[in-house]
């Protein structure tokens, strides 16, 4: 079961990001990114978070080829952010 962690603690902006993250439409992509909010989301600085609101805003579809390596990765999105991301779902499979 996936869950999304608690917010206690987090500042309003973190909190909606990380709801955000479990709320991507996709329930692969809300797996992935709310996964990963779970871990990250406090200790980014303002510009990872400013980043991850970025990828947030993507739609689902572009996102899973990139995360998926069906296409290449658009070149503004090619952040160590993103590969972050990539090696998180690397080390935590979904299924």
């Amino acid at each position: 079961m996936f869950v999304m962690r608690s917010s206690e603690g987090l500042d309003e902006r973190r909190k909606r990001a990380l709801w955000r993250a479990w709320r991507r439409g996709t329930r692969e992509m809300d797996i992935m990114f709310g996964l990963f909010a779970n871990e990250a989301i406090a200790g980014f600085d303002d510009a990872d978070l400013a980043e991850f609101e970025r990828l947030l805003d993507e739609q689902d579809t572009d996102l899973q080829k990139w995360f998926m390596g069906q296409v290449p990765v658009a070149t503004d999105f090619d952040t160590p952010l993103f590969h972050r991301i990539v090696a998180f779902r690397a080390a935590h499979p979904i299924g």
